[in-house]
């Protein structure tokens, strides 16, 4: 399975969302909490190429983006092909 990484808030609807949706297919994620922690923003806001909202998810290593972004990719069923979880190829 793939390694899923959240850059998330405790405050932000958006990131409980793509949490349950994550946590709906049973993909173990590594989360961390912007929540008072400017090191980890700027880490966050590094690797996503300045975005500075969360939720910020990665999937190996990749940016895939915010929860707008995995809720598509979830509609068009790319989500379970990037996170490992079908036999198609994107």
């Amino acid at each position: 399975m793939s390694k899923v990484e959240i850059y998330s808030s405790e405050l932000c609807g958006f990131c409980w969302a793509a949490k349950r949706l994550l946590d709906n297919k049973k993909v173990v994620y590594e989360e961390y909490s912007v929540d008072m922690r400017r090191d980890v923003k700027h880490e966050m806001v590094e690797r996503s190429g300045g975005r500075t909202s969360v939720p910020q998810i990665f999937i190996d290593n990749h940016h895939v983006g915010g929860f707008d972004d995995i809720s598509e990719m979830e509609r068009t069923g790319k989500l379970d092909v990037k996170l490992g979880l079908s036999d198609l190829k994107l």
